[in-house]
């Protein structure tokens, strides 16, 4: 197989490392801002509000998912706000549907209605070819381990995987199961991060075992995402999707 041109490369690292990367610059980002600024009091409002929509906020929050994955805007950055504003299960059951939702719009978008467009777009990547001879051969079990460990950028992917013979529901399903490991994760960091501002804000009613429970999660959660992306890349690479393996 051709190797990918630099700018290619550069996307195929878009994957697990620079979310990596992304999420513990958010994270930082965060505690310096609080440092400088009233960050915690303007996350305290925002999270007040929200709690106060009740299930509004909710499904406002799904609806900025939705338009984030068809506009191809980042959505690392929401996966740890829902964590910051719901917590964990609340919080992934949130970005779950969210993505999800996003991810079969643009299913049917590049299906039905910008399939030339999106074929443009996908023509010269060598390593979409084989994606898409992979999915004619093992259909499903392909979109659900680039779910794992992604070949492709999320955002692009939601697009290509409707020029493909895999089937819609199939697919949609795949894409859910594949994400719930990573969305566990950024949903955690961002509970773990509210955590962090929490206590450095001197919250009440929070002792050092909770955050140590909370901690020992957030740990057991990013080996157990890591141990099944190295699992989804080993797959990939019997398939000959020239998948290079997480260091």
């Amino acid at each position: 197989m051709a190797d990918l041109a630099p700018e290619q490369r550069s996307q195929q690292c878009g994957g697990f490392p620079t979310k990596w990367v992304a999420a513990a610059a958010i994270l930082i980002g965060l505690s310096v801002l609080h440092i400088y600024l009233p960050v915690g009091d303007w996350l305290q409002s925002l999270n007040d509000w929200v709690v106060d929509l009740g299930p509004t906020g909710m499904l406002v929050y799904v609806c900025v998912y939705v338009l984030a994955t068809v506009f191809f805007l980042p959505g690392s950055v929401l996966t740890i706000g829902a964590g910051f504003l719901f917590g964990v299960v609340k919080g992934t059951i949130v970005v779950s549907v969210g993505s999800t939702t996003g991810v079969a719009l643009t299913f049917l978008i590049s299906r039905y209605l910008a399939r030339d467009w999106v074929s443009q777009k996908a023509g010269g990547n060598p390593r979409f070819k084989a994606i898409d001879r992979a999915i004619g051969l093992q259909g499903w079990k392909i979109v659900g381990l680039l779910r794992l460990s992604p070949a492709i950028p999320f955002n692009l992917s939601n697009y290509l995987y409707g020029l493909t013979s895999v089937k819609f529901l199939p697919c949609i399903i795949a894409s859910w199961l594949g994400m719930l490991p990573g969305t566990i994760m950024y949903v955690y960091l961002g509970t773990a991060g509210k955590a962090g501002l929490d206590a450095a804000a001197g919250a009440a009613g929070r002792t050092w075992q909770q955050d140590a429970l909370l901690g020992v999660g957030l740990v057991a959660t990013i080996a157990v995402t890591i141990m099944i992306t190295r699992i989804a890349q080993n797959a990939l690479q019997a398939a000959d999707l020239g998948v290079e393996e997480v260091t």
